[in-house]
């Protein structure tokens, strides 16, 4: 299909999907529940997005003949506009991605960078770490993007269709507009800063201060004049020339927290291709994304832990949330400790995963007592390193599972970090990400230096867990990642947990209540099945918390019968195919 083609699709089409995003869409996500959505099916092919015209886009391009890439490319540029909070192309991204013909596994890295500038003090006043908000909104917080020049990177690689064609759905709803949806209207109205950008607050915002109320048809021609230009020119159209001159102004320009990103550093972003993390769980073989996220790593360390119980005897309960938090709270005293970008610290990445590494952690679990607060371990085939264990905050994120007709599938998790990300607008039309406050803001402690601390070109420390999950015979299985912040490991580890030893369906899995632990207390997701073991937990000497654990979780489950595809209740994305 040309980008003609698409250019001419119907007003009505553009209709027809406004109507598809408003009954799907929840409560806003600073509000308790989940919406009863229905287990999407499909022989085809399926894309699961975190908002109906993403996926829809999606899907579209699927029944043009495109490639898992090409659908993931597409749903990324329409999330930039129907859910800017969350991603785009002024921010970064993973991308895990499966070869069926190939058999192969392939991960690429599309974090953002520290400018050349950047020093490990950049967000210490005083001696003291700054205020994570004073910190976020303005230039100081933004990293080099990274996200479009991994999306051509991965077209290059496995893209059927033309550049143009994959770009043209978000060009047109650029240029067309699209309904405001219940939930990013409720995140404009609960937002203090955003309207303190001049060119965000005309976009999202009434004159009286208001945001654009459910319904309202948004146009952004700011962001359909840099999608035409990335259309012709690709992502030298972004880091060099007029938009990246922009990008500098907007960074260097904030009137109280400016940022020092320069034309150099844009034009020498590079995407790096990582070796996948991949290990066992039971008869499964999961892949992922290795450092500078931690996702995979712990993910392999949690499920490793859990692998010597009987998930499927126990079912959902407080025994297995006990094991399940234990085996976070090791998992993320190691992640504190070891993750961080390659580039500059040496990950024994081999050596957490081992199993008989993970083995020593598990046999550190009581099943009668909490152990409160892990301490990190020490794992075989590291180097002798002088370092500080860190926690660093993280935010945002949105996430794509796309598995296309011929078998090909691809897992990616997407942000900008915090919900809007630095609060600031460029005359491109999109928001730009405050990743670098992912770093660990003291880049020492107690005399040590911190793996994750600032450092110039570095990519901080993620928590985002792509991931793919094969059979036995090495046959695709599921896709599956989620949004959620530092939250992601156990959002992702839950519902593989509830796949693959509950045999829940997708829906099911991503919809039941989080649960897990980040070496602090024991987080229960308020309002849910959850909730109803926090008793019990504190018998067990557990410190509960009940929190609001607002996933979007997407899955998609291979089956002999086609696809089966679950979207987190708790957002408003859906799973749809052929």
């Amino acid at each position: 299909m040309r980008l003609s083609l698409f250019l001419t699709l119907s007003s009505a089409l553009l209709a027809t999907q406004m109507a598809i995003a408003q009954p799907q869409a929840p409560a806003p996500e600073a509000a308790t529940g989940r919406a009863t959505k229905t287990l999407g099916t499909a022989q085809r092919f399926m894309a699961a997005a975190a908002n109906p015209l993403a996926a829809t886009a999606g899907r579209d391009i699927l029944r043009a003949g495109g490639s898992a890439t090409d659908a993931a490319i597409a749903i990324q540029l329409v999330l930039n506009l129907v859910e800017p909070q969350s991603s785009g192309i002024g921010g970064g991204a993973f991308f895990v991605h499966w070869d069926e013909t190939g058999r192969k596994v392939t991960t690429l890295d599309g974090r953002e960078t520290a400018p050349a500038a950047a020093r490990p003090d950049r967000f210490m006043r005083d001696g003291k770490p700054m205020p994570f908000r004073e910190a976020v909104v303005g230039g100081r917080s933004v990293g080099v993007p990274g996200t479009l020049k991994l999306l051509e990177e991965a077209h290059r690689r496995w893209g059927k269709l033309p550049w143009a064609d994959v770009v043209s759905p978000a060009l047109k709803l650029a240029e067309e507009g699209f309904a405001i949806s219940p939930r990013l209207n409720g995140l404009l109205a609960g937002e203090k800063d955003l309207a303190k950008n001049a060119l965000a607050a005309a976009y999202f915002y009434e004159p009286d201060g208001k945001a654009k109320a459910v319904g309202t048809v948004l146009k952004n021609p700011a962001f359909a004049a840099t999608l035409r230009a990335v259309a012709a020119q690709g992502s030298e159209a972004f880091y060099k020339g007029a938009i990246a001159e922009d990008i500098v102004a907007t960074v260097t320009g904030h009137p109280t927290n400016p940022g020092d990103i320069t034309l150099a550093d844009l034009a020498a972003y590079k995407v790096e291709e990582r070796e996948a993390v991949c290990g066992a769980y039971r008869i499964w073989r999961l892949c992922g994304m290795g450092p500078p996220s931690s996702g995979a790593v712990a993910l392999q360390q949690m499920l490793g832990i859990l692998e010597g119980q009987d998930l499927r005897r126990m079912g959902p309960g407080t025994d297995a949330a006990h094991w399940f938090t234990e085996a976070g709270r090791l998992a993320f005293a190691d992640r504190a400790l070891y993750l961080a970008d390659p580039a500059f610290i040496s990950v024994p990445v081999r050596g957490l995963i081992d199993q008989d590494y993970i083995r020593s952690r598990a046999g550190l679990v009581s099943p009668e007592r909490s152990m409160g607060r892990a301490k990190p371990g020490d794992p075989p085939h590291r180097r002798a390193q002088l370092l500080a264990p860190s926690d660093g905050i993280e935010n945002g994120t949105s996430h794509i599972s796309v598995v296309d007709a011929d078998g090909n599938a691809v897992a990616m998790t997407t942000t900008i970090e915090d919900g809007f990300g630095s609060r600031l607008m460029t005359k491109g039309g999109f928001l730009l990400n405050n990743e670098l406050t992912d770093f660990n803001f003291a880049p020492e402690e107690d005399g040590k230096p911190v793996a994750n601390r600032v450092e110039p070109g570095k990519r901080p420390r993620s928590s985002m867990a792509p991931t793919l999950v094969f059979d036995a015979f090495g046959r695709l299985h599921a896709v599956v990642g989620s949004p959620g912040g530092s939250q992601i490991i156990g959002y992702v580890a839950k519902t593989l947990v509830a796949l693959l030893d509950w045999k829940m369906d997708p829906q099911q899995a991503v919809d039941f209540g989080n649960f897990g632990s980040r070496n602090g207390p024991t987080e229960l997701e308020k309002g849910t099945e959850a909730e109803a073991w926090k008793a019990a937990l504190e018998a067990k000497g557990h410190e509960v918390r009940l929190l609001e654990m607002t996933s979007g979780t997407q899955a998609i489950v291979k089956t002999p019968e086609g696809f089966l595809g679950g979207a987190d209740g708790r957002r408003e994305g859906v799973a749809i195919g052929d």
